[in-house]
């Protein structure tokens, strides 16, 4: 037997693990890693079964090109040379902006830094996107506007250090297992204080000293409201607010307009329960703030982020261990895809494409002239510019939009109206249906890299296994598109020279090498090769100098219930999954626990309406109807459903409003209006309703 230490491909609390393989070549299982920071020895159900799907037999093996209706196989040359002369032509006939690229949480920083290098240098856009569009990117902006820095300010280990700890718009214990138990620990055990805000009855919520269950969509003028009580009572923390922020007035005067009893209306909670989270998280010496896509996934989303925030300041919870504001990212390289420029506005280390000198750097080192200037097209706004008939040309790798974006039937429509599609992955996806071409990828198993984790924690990903078939690393995929679209700056003979490229260029990851992260990961900012990481953001002082606060008014969802649709609508995960089930779906172990899609709904409103435990339903919004089996149980309240987006065969994002964040273009995943009744007909239908 064969041992491979490298990381987990699933969330981003990057737990490391040996993958197993015999002589053959084929993994048998995993043996997590004791020595690891952050795993101890210990994995989730994902992580323990994530070796199995690497050898289903729906694996790509080679490269196909849709001829007459249908894919056939074809060869590498043939398949590179399609892509590449296809977008080229494209770009000649409409403009360098006529084609865009879509880059992968899923796949290495290596990978994500040459997507951004293919489209910018290579053919002169800044159309590269991910989907922390969908996720986190209103965390990025909102971080970054009030510290200077768009991620985790703190280490998961701080976890077990604060006094009280703030969850909200994250079902911890089920898509970040091990930080979960962190957190129970720290309860359990030391006798920290816990404040879970969020309408579904969770596991955490078990164990919190408030409960705190208000609307979706209210988080805003909860945050003011507790704001205000601690004003009121003088609990913040004077000190730091004078020598470390700025625009306190304006924060005073924005939540001196929500008092507990204002919040306690529009949230749906009472002004007690407001009151005591309020105390309970000024009180303590250190407190942090948790949260995940409750918080991010609205359209008002960096409103949200910016609230944490200031809540933080105003207490003094930041740049000291067991403090800061702390989002959980979703994937395993989320964060990593963001630090490395996958995004419209910035090359890597956020460094902003919108400044010459920046784009004058990356010239020199790229060897090309005159780098686009505009921001450019994101995942949201390049499927409405693709609907439009705007964008003519996509390259995804490793997503998959026809299940993870909003609105199903509007992707269709946008993925059908392109003139070119073209689909690198490790399988058969909903949205490679559409493409022209599909270009075989190795799994994370097959290929060496790094992965950044949640907390900002740069690890290595080990080849175990030669890539199965003729799939390939999608590093040496982009490599060889860029070449073959006529640019000679793409030629590397290993992911280590990409990282050292990254190094050279990107501050933040400066000290960063191969020969530095063999067993522990390094936390960035890492300046330099003597630098050790850093585990706790600005200590002392923020990025940007002060902190901004930056208050918000209340601003409601952009679809509420009604008469004819009068539940409101939420999606997420559930334990057993990941994504868009890709993988996980592929795990005779996980999918045998969840195999089908599933809406929750109160047993008030079941019996109301007459809905059994089990039965099958429909759900219906002004998009789409999806059929689920009905899941009758109070982890919800009354009037809001709650559906998990894994399934093909029940897409919740069919049903989702694509209403945009204005800032960031992040969707409002988390409230839409809908009604539900029982099931008749398909289990989902694609005609609007």
């Amino acid at each position: 037997m064969n041992r491979t230490l490298t990381t987990c491909p699933y969330c981003g609390t990057g737990c490391q693990f040996y993958l197993v393989a015999d002589d053959a070549g084929r993994l048998v299982s995993v043996e997590p890693s004791t020595e690891h920071a952050v795993s101890r020895g210990q994995l989730c159900v994902k992580g323990w079964n994530a070796f199995e799907f690497v050898h289903h037999p729906d694996r790509l093996t080679q490269p196909l090109i849709r001829g007459n209706g249908r894919f056939e196989p074809a060869a590498w040359d043939e398949a590179l040379d399609l892509v590449a002369t296809r977008l080229v032509d494209l770009q000649k006939r409409h403009g360098p902006d006529s084609v865009a690229f879509f880059s992968s949480a899923k796949t290495t920083n290596e990978e994500n830094y040459l997507m951004m290098k293919l489209a910018r240098a290579a053919f002169h856009t800044n159309n590269v996107d991910h989907c922390a569009r969908l996720c986190h990117s209103s965390m990025v902006a909102g971080l970054a506007a009030a510290f200077g820095s768009g991620a985790m300010t703190n280490s998961i280990s701080c976890m077990e250090e604060a006094d009280c700890i703030f969850v909200t718009g994250s079902n911890t214990t089920e898509q970040h297992p091990l930080i979960g138990t962190r957190i129970m620990r720290n309860v359990l055990e030391r006798g920290a204080k816990l404040i879970v805000s969020d309408n579904r009855k969770i596991r955490l919520a078990r164990f919190a000293d408030v409960h705190l269950r208000p609307r979706n969509g209210t988080d805003v003028p909860l945050l003011n409201s507790m704001m205000n009580v601690i004003l009121r009572e003088r609990l913040e923390d004077k000190q730091f607010v004078a020598s470390r922020t700025e625009n306190y007035q304006k924060l005073r005067d924005v939540v001196a307009e929500y008092p507990p009893e204002k919040g306690a209306e529009i949230c749906g909670v009472t002004a007690d329960e407001i009151v005591r989270a309020a105390r309970t998280f000024a009180e303590a010496d250190r407190a942090m703030i948790v949260y995940s896509m409750g918080i991010t996934q609205h359209t008002h989303g960096v409103d949200n982020v910016r609230s944490c925030a200031n809540l933080a300041m105003l207490t003094g919870n930041l740049g000291r261990p067991g403090t800061g504001v702390n989002p959980l990212r979703g994937q395993n390289n989320v964060q990593g895809a963001c630090d490395m420029g996958a995004l419209p506005n910035v090359y890597s280390g956020y460094q902003k494409v919108t400044e010459a000198p920046i784009r004058a750097k990356f010239e020199e080192a790229w060897g090309v002239e005159s780098l686009p200037a505009e921001v450019g097209l994101g995942v949201t706004t390049a499927i409405d510019a693709a609907a439009e008939g705007k964008l003519k040309g996509l390259l995804v790798m490793g997503e998959n939009p026809m299940l993870s974006d909003p609105d199903q039937n509007h992707v269709r429509r946008a993925l059908e109206n392109l003139e070119f599609l073209a689909v690198i992955d490790i399988f058969p996806t909903q949205t490679s249906q559409f493409a022209h071409v599909v270009l075989p990828a190795a799994s994370y198993a097959e290929k060496d890299g790094t992965f950044t984790s949640t907390e900002r924690r740069v690890q290595r990903v080990r080849k175990a296994i030669d890539p199965l078939g003729g799939s390939r690393p999608d590093w040496e995929i982009l490599c060889e598109m860029g070449r073959r679209a006529g640019y000679a700056g793409m030629h590397y003979d290993s992911p280590s020279d990409v990282m050292d490229e990254i190094g050279r260029l990107t501050p933040i990851y400066a000290g960063i090498a191969y020969d530095r992260i063999r067993r522990v990961g390094l936390q960035w900012p890492c300046p330099d090769r003597r630098h050790a990481g850093t585990p706790v953001l600005h200590v002392g002082a923020f990025k940007r100098g002060r902190g901004l606060f930056s208050p918000a008014r209340y601003k409601p969802p952009a679809e509420l219930p009604d008469a004819q649709y009068p539940f409101v609508l939420s999606t997420g995960r559930c334990y057993w999954h990941f994504h868009t089930g890709t993988m996980t779906r592929r795990s005779r172990l996980l999918d045998r626990e969840v195999h089908d899609g599933y809406v929750e709904i109160n047993p008030d409103d079941a019996r109301a309406l007459g809905i059994r435990d089990g039965q099958r339903v429909t759900v219906t919004t002004r998009r789409a109807e999806v059929t689920a089996v009905a899941r009758v149980t109070d982890v919800v309240i009354q009037g809001v459903l709650f559906m998990p987006f894994h399934f093909e065969e029940g897409p919740a994002n069919a049903l989702t409003n694509n209403a945009l964040d204005p800032e960031c273009k992040i969707p409002e995943y988390k409230v839409c209006a809908a009604r539900v009744g029982s099931a008749q007909g398909a289990a989902y239908e694609s005609r609007d309703v």
